[in-house]
């Protein structure tokens, strides 16, 4: 794992990263955990890590800034499972479960970047232009089988010549009935 990004924080209460040599806010810091990276918030006088207490600062600024995450029910729940007999075993499995749904998330992300970049986009390019095709031969077919105007056949002209009830004798095919010339159905 990667060396944690140093943020410094001063007792004017200001936060000070370190690898930019800037000032920065909570939503900076915020922004940078969204980004993966690994960031360690240290006392400056110190040197004591207080990470979870920035982190959670920042949690309760999105608690209270919008629609909530944790609903009253879920936090009052929270407070119950820091009994000594089950606190150990609520943070095990609230760990695991959140790095599942991060994995899960990663591996949904990377399907859907491989189908919309890669290969993928060809493979359904290609089965959607088939379809059409396949489609559009069946919709010719019918319409020649029905003989409606202007369906793919020449209409025996539309001033009055008659027009046959049967299908195409050119296409070898009975679409109505599914049968070859032989009469019977194909396998």
């Amino acid at each position: 794992m990667n060396e944690p990004r140093i943020v410094k924080k001063y007792p004017n209460r200001r936060l000070y990263d370190t690898e930019e040599s800037r000032y920065v806010t909570l939503a900076d810091v915020q922004q940078l955990v969204r980004r993966g990276i690994n960031v360690k918030v240290v006392d400056s006088q110190s040197g004591k890590d207080i990470t979870r207490g920035i982190l959670i600062q920042i949690i309760t600024e999105q608690e209270t800034a919008g629609e909530p995450l944790f609903t009253t029910e879920m936090l009052v729940r929270f407070i119950r499972f820091y009994d000594e007999a089950v606190h150990e075993a609520f943070s095990g499995y609230l760990d695991q479960s959140l790095r599942f749904f991060a994995d899960q998330q990663r591996d949904f992300n990377d399907r859907m970047r491989d189908v919309l970049g890669g290969r993928a986009t060809w493979d359904i390019t290609e089965m959607t232009r088939r379809n059409l095709e396949f489609w559009k031969g069946m919709q010719d077919q019918f319409f020649k089988a029905a003989v409606f105007p202007g369906s793919g056949q020449d209409a025996k002209k539309e001033s009055g010549g008659a027009v046959e009830d049967r299908p195409d004798e050119n296409s070898g095919t009975d679409v109505l009935e599914g049968k070859g010339k032989t009469g019977k159905k194909p396998k």
